[in-house]
């Protein structure tokens, strides 16, 4: 395998000292989060999707949630205060995050947003996520996660 290109979100991990690994699936032709697991011979349970989400007050919120579950919009409003959030439209993600739909990492966006992860992220030794880019994930422990983002944990799912 040749030279793997740097995203932010691995720059960052590795700015930070986290212990990490890089997962590439280009080559599978995945798009879905279920697809991109089955790929990898990953639980689905343990692999997130980054939701970019704005509330009310306008705000932006970032949701990790397992990929083969849907974010439940009034606890997500409930655990970041708001009266309702909704997710940003994908034409607004790239200038807002820096990364693109299906390559949105929670890691290294233009500006730091607050961040919450489905609470079953605690119960694995680590948790899989976007790596910044279309064909990769990373994996580190939540503890990992949370030396380069202060991620909260929190029910989130329907």
């Amino acid at each position: 395998m040749g030279k793997q290109e740097k995203t932010n979100a691995i720059r960052t991990l590795e700015r930070f000292k986290v212990p990490h690994r890089i997962h590439d699936y280009t080559a599978s032709g995945a798009v879905s989060g279920v697809d991109v697991a089955a790929a990898l011979g990953e639980d689905p349970a343990r692999a997130f999707k980054t939701l970019v989400t704005v509330g009310k007050s306008r705000q932006h919120y970032v949701f990790m949630i397992p990929v083969a579950e849907e974010l439940d919009l009034k606890k997500a409003a409930a655990v970041c205060g708001e009266k309702a959030v909704e997710m940003i439209k994908s034409k607004d993600l790239l200038p807002l995050t820096g990364y693109v739909h299906g390559g949105c990492s929670p890691i290294g966006m233009k500006k730091p947003f607050r961040t919450f992860i489905h609470r079953t992220a605690e119960g694995f030794d680590t948790v899989l996520f976007s790596a910044g880019r279309i064909g990769l994930q990373a994996e580190c422990s939540l503890d990992g996660l949370r030396k380069v983002l202060p991620v909260e944990s929190a029910d989130l799912t329907v």
